[in-house]
């Protein structure tokens, strides 16, 4: 695990105020795995500071297990591969924030935003929040190569089929929502090359963000 350097900029913010990370990319992009690593360096540079972790597709399979109308409606429609409406994907992770966010914590958002919609309502959260320049860290891999993870993986879902489909809408939903935050001085967008191993994925996230 890479230690930050006392010198640098994001380093010394982190001791300061609360910082913001959204990754975004294809899934089987390994978006769960950095995150999870960036929550290590972020944990190890500050300890007396929270991190809130916020992973849709994880928040979403907890609400499917419910039992009102509105999650039974959801667990159909999740069971048939459907896509889920804004609404309900936007509920997941405004409802993780009104439950858990005291203000004082890192925030690391994982496949939150999917649409460009659902993007300009997160900007009105951080706006609301008062959370400064947050970080957009895209992890882009070849179709094929998300496919083949995907399908490594042999989670219940993850059938050839579901996967084309799940693959499809980033081009249609999220690689609109990645040009939302292209050239946005609101926010700090990072390029990262997801072909690599983890080690070197990592070690370029923490290079990028100033941690090393």
């Amino acid at each position: 695990m890479l230690v930050p350097n006392q010198g640098s900029r994001l380093y010394n913010s982190l001791h300061m105020k609360p910082q913001s990370f959204i990754f975004v990319g294809r899934s089987g992009s390994g978006k769960g795995t950095q995150a999870a690593l960036l929550m290590d360096v972020l944990k190890k540079a500050n300890p007396n500071r929270g991190v809130i972790y916020i992973q849709t597709g994880d928040e979403l399979r907890k609400f499917i297990r419910g039992k009102s109308y509105t999650e039974k409606v959801t667990k159909e429609l999740y069971d048939s591969g459907g896509l889920m409406p804004e609404f309900i994907m936007v509920y997941q992770w405004v409802r993780a924030l009104v439950d858990n966010y005291t203000g004082a914590e890192h925030l690391v958002l994982d496949g939150t935003p999917r649409k460009p919609i659902e993007a300009k309502m997160l900007d009105s959260v951080f706006t609301f929040f008062k959370r400064e320049k947050p970080w957009v860290i895209n992890i882009e891999v070849d179709p094929e190569a998300s496919f083949k993870r995907l399908l490594g993986r042999k989670r219940f879902d993850d059938n050839e089929e579901e996967i084309r489909k799940r693959l499809s809408w980033y081009e249609t939903d999220v690689a609109p929502t990645i040009d939302h935050y292209r050239d946005n001085p609101d926010y700090n967008l990072l390029k990262i090359d997801g072909e690599r191993s983890v080690e070197e994925i990592h070690a370029d996230i923490v290079k990028k963000l100033g941690l090393q």
